[in-house]
């Protein structure tokens, strides 16, 4: 079946027999959704937002964690044509009343009382009309619960719902994903249903999976990248396990043991560092063995073989089985998309057996731009673009796209969506190349590149990566622009640091205290060189300094995404960065000698 629009996907799913379309944990208890029920869920909501008039072309907000309720409400708004705003359940009030007022959206769909209590703290200053609750909350009596509307849903059918929903056209506006907001106001990318199904149609030709497959819905819905693979698994058949909080992650992985898994470099990141720093004695020793082992059959990992030595059959019942059990062990698939994977992490993964398909894209392109798939995959770059995507490097290295999936504009914003364009082409703000058999690599953000006072262009994602591959390295942050040098900003990893420092005799305390320590200073030292051993001159990290404040989306140092909000890290820890510049007439200093730590 052609997917022209995302009501296509719908009837698709709700078209088969499939009693495990969904599974929802309850009381420590996995329950399958079938698709009939989903059908006749999708159907009684779908009913009530038309009795509340809503309409082709209404807003409908979507203030969530990842749960089964939330792609009914998804799929109901859609089967009416009118517009899903997914709003991210970490924003704050005033970051949710901006969403209200700039989409005039008229009805909101909460999962909690948390949720409803963010939107009824500003809902007078919006055009909101109802605001519904997902959880059962029997003392908010303004507020309709999924529960009750649902209660009735016995139909598996409405011929005038359906038969609407079959006219909505693929340029018919399907939803309004508004940005996180690395840095400015966010916007609101409209995205129509033939951008999102056109590129479906693409990943669904590309992607072996099918009924006997299950997947982990973990990823925020509200970013493009989880909500078209929840879409990509719905219309393959694949049974989708929805875990609405990130801490239940571990266990679910357990339970539901998933064939799929896909997840942000930071998931990767999370699971390579335990696993360094857990494994440790005779432990270690056979694990630098497997791993040593296992670069020599990477190429065969990235080509989607097995190794058939007994060499590597040992290393893999010894080692890299039981890392696999880390997930479930039995995914088969693994796809990593939302921001730079890293060549390095990338590498290290082929290594113990597991290749990551590693994707990009951006939410104004529906996401994908390119990916790596079974048949084609290039360690250390985004893989090959789809073949309804046209690419085009600008003189100034900026990737520029086109094609169906890319988006129709800002919503109410001419001005930025006229800068968005070059042309009809869409400036991505990334810097691209494509190599000579067609594989694409992102260097950078084109605003994140920084520039020396010496006339130096420094990619800092590249270093940062290098970095953040070491397990010590929570995070990093290259700074530098119109400097002399570059200088970085490190995050450590708290809980293998400490443990680290534990070993050592040292005692607890507290964290400004522990970055502040010789011997500390002396291992970042170290990891600082080790990296700068494989960069330019002009690269090569002079000075650092260690933050003794974990990154969060609370501080907005974090976007819900989990990526890195540069502009706002540089802003809060200005005066430590002016610090680092102080005495640029003195010999630059060793690196790891720096300032103790300031809090700005």
């Amino acid at each position: 079946m052609e997917i022209r629009t995302l009501n296509d996907v719908f009837f698709t799913v709700v078209g088969r027999d499939h009693r495990r379309a969904m599974l929802t944990r309850h009381d420590g208890v996995w329950t399958p959704i079938s698709a009939a029920q989903l059908h006749r869920w999708v159907i009684a909501i779908a009913r009530q937002l038309k009795k509340w008039g809503v309409g082709q072309g209404d807003r409908v907000v979507l203030l969530s964690e990842n749960r089964p309720e939330w792609a009914v409400v998804d799929y109901a708004t859609l089967l009416l044509g009118a517009i899903v705003v997914p709003i991210y359940a970490t924003q704050t009030p005033e970051q949710v009343l901006y969403v209200l007022q700039h989409s005039d959206a008229r009805v909101a769909f909460v999962s909690s009382r948390k949720q409803y209590e963010k939107v009824e703290a500003v809902r007078l200053e919006s055009k909101l009309e109802r605001v519904a609750v997902m959880d059962s909350v029997d003392d908010l009596p303004d507020a309709p619960q999924m529960q009750y509307l649902l209660s009735g849903a016995n139909d598996l059918e409405d011929s005038t719902i359906e038969a609407f929903a079959r006219t909505v056209q693929p340029g018919d506006v399907a939803t309004l994903i508004y940005t996180s907001g690395t840095t400015g106001t966010p916007k609101g990318v409209i995205l129509t249903h033939g951008n999102i199904a056109s590129n479906l149609s693409m990943s669904v030709q590309m992607t072996d999976i099918g009924m006997e497959d299950v997947a982990i819905s973990f990823l925020p819905l509200s970013h493009i990248t989880a909500r078209h693979v929840d879409y990509l698994l719905a219309y393959r058949g694949v049974s989708i396990a929805y875990c609405p909080v990130f801490d239940d992650l571990p266990r679910t992985l357990q339970e539901i043991r998933p064939t799929v898994f896909v997840g942000v470099p930071r998931v990767y990141e999370k699971v390579h560092n335990q696993i360094l720093h857990k494994t440790t004695g005779i432990k270690r020793k056979i694990f630098d063995w497997a791993a040593r082992l296992g670069q020599k059959y990477r190429e065969q990992v990235i080509n989607d073989m097995t190794p058939s030595t007994l060499s590597w059959k040992l290393a893999n019942k010894l080692v890299f089985s039981k890392i696999r059990k880390g997930v479930g062990g039995r995914a088969r698939l693994f796809i990593s998309g939302g921001a730079p994977l890293g060549k390095e992490l990338a590498a290290w993964y082929a290594d113990i057996g597991i290749r990551i398909d590693e994707g990009y894209g951006l939410t104004e392109t529906s996401p994908v731009i390119a990916v790596n798939t079974q048949q084609n995959h290039k360690l250390g770059t985004v893989g090959k673009p789809l073949p309804n995507i046209d690419l085009r490097i600008a003189a100034d290295g900026e990737l520029l796209v086109r094609g169906p999936s890319i988006f129709k504009g800002y919503w109410n914003m001419p001005e930025e969506t006229a800068a968005a364009f070059e042309d009809d082409w869409f400036k991505t703000g990334d810097i691209g190349h494509i190599d000579e058999e067609g594989y694409l690599s992102i260097t950078d953000r084109k605003k994140d590149l920084i520039k020396t006072s010496g006339g130096k262009f420094i990619a800092p994602q590249p270093i940062e990566n290098s970095l953040k591959a070491n397990p010590y390295v929570g995070e990093a942050a290259v700074v530098g622009d119109k400097r002399r040098f570059p200088a970085v900003l490190i995050v450590p990893n708290f809980p293998i640091l400490e443990e680290w420092a534990k070993n050592r005799g040292i005692s607890t305390i507290a964290r400004a205290e522990l970055v502040r320590l010789h011997q500390v200073r002396a291992l970042y030292e170290g990891i600082v060189d080790e990296v700068n051993e494989n960069l330019a001159q002009f690269e090569k990290l002079k000075k650092f300094v260690l933050i003794p404040d974990e990154l969060s989306i609370a501080d907005g140092t974090l976007t819900p995404s989990m990526k890195l909000r540069r502009r706002h890290l540089e802003q809060r820890y200005r005066k430590l960065i002016d610090a680092l510049y102080a005495e640029e007439r003195q010999p630059l200093v060793k690196t790891g000698r720096v300032a103790d730590h300031q809090r700005v």
